[in-house]
């Protein structure tokens, strides 16, 4: 073997080794922010279609129907603050559709409640994000033409909600006495719905209630449900997710662990999946 050709095979190989070792690094590199490689890789979230009343709590014997998908999750690291390691990092994912509604139920670990919103203290929390439309959007905020409509819950709203139920129910029980006055806010709903076009236009929409949720936290685990109707004609499309039996489209999904002072962007994520809305089956029963 020449003198010549051995320095070209050193170099060859050289060159091989660096491509490798920088290929390794960018490898490892997207797994350490769990970065999905292909988009084959993702998980799909299953609504399961029943007949029957869809569930509105999240103690409601049918979830137990239904297996649920744990889905990993990540930290914010798209925008400033970043959030690179949120405390939670798994969300327990189930849904269930009767053909007119769809819900969805959230599992998360959290050793603390945290349910008010005051100054240096905040609140635990999680959204569902669905595209606009039929494009999937930057599942952070949305962008520009490609807009989210996130349906966030909000642990403080929902003990406003819980507080009002209760006093209305103590209110019909005690029609004599001393009447005990506490201010407390009117919800339509413990969830706020949401659009987004990009980071920093997230806006409450006008209509709100649209969106159902009821949660509870025991023993270190939130459970939280979040119910809406399904797509039907007269729905305005420009400004909420379309959500249609049969249908395959994205999703996304967050968390916020206020004891960890989580809020805005700083919190837990799971980016772009896709959701499978099993198609409406035919009324069991009748004659053959």
């Amino acid at each position: 073997m020449s003198k010549e050709f051995r320095q070209i095979s050193t170099i060859g190989l050289k060159t091989l080794w660096l491509w490798g070792t920088m290929g390794l690094a960018l490898l490892l590199g997207l797994t350490w922010y769990q970065v999905p490689l292909v988009s084959s890789q993702s998980m799909v979230v299953r609504a399961h279609f029943q007949e029957g009343k869809v569930p509105s709590h999240p103690s409601d014997p049918a979830w137990e129907t239904v297996t649920p998908l744990p889905l990993p999750l990540s930290g914010q690291i798209i925008t400033r603050p970043v959030w690179p390691n949120p405390s939670v990092r798994v969300l327990s994912i189930r849904s269930i559709h009767n053909g007119k509604e769809v819900a969805f139920l959230m599992e998360w670990q959290d050793a603390t409640k945290n349910e008010s919103l005051t100054p240096g203290v905040f609140r635990d929390g999680a959204a569902v994000a669905l595209p606009v439309g039929n494009a999937p959007a930057f599942f952070c905020m949305g962008q520009l033409d490609h807009y989210v409509n996130i349906w966030h819950w909000k642990a403080d709203w929902q003990s406003d909600v819980d507080r009002r139920a209760a006093r209305a129910k103590e209110s019909k029980r005690r029609k004599k006495g001393p009447r005990r006055f506490e201010v407390i806010p009117r919800r339509p709903s413990s969830v706020e719905d949401l659009i987004g076009g990009g980071f920093s236009t997230l806006t409450s929409k006008q209509r709100q209630g649209r969106i159902k949720g009821q949660a509870e936290w025991k023993r270190g685990l939130w459970r939280v449900v979040m119910k809406r109707p399904l797509t039907v004609d007269g729905d305005d499309l420009d400004n909420e997710a379309m959500l249609i039996p049969g249908r395959l489209q994205a999703v996304a999904f967050a968390v916020w662990n206020g004891e960890s002072q989580e809020r805005n962007g700083q919190k837990a994520v799971a980016s772009w999946m896709q959701l499978q809305i099993d198609p409406v089956k035919p009324v069991s029963g009748g004659s053959e």
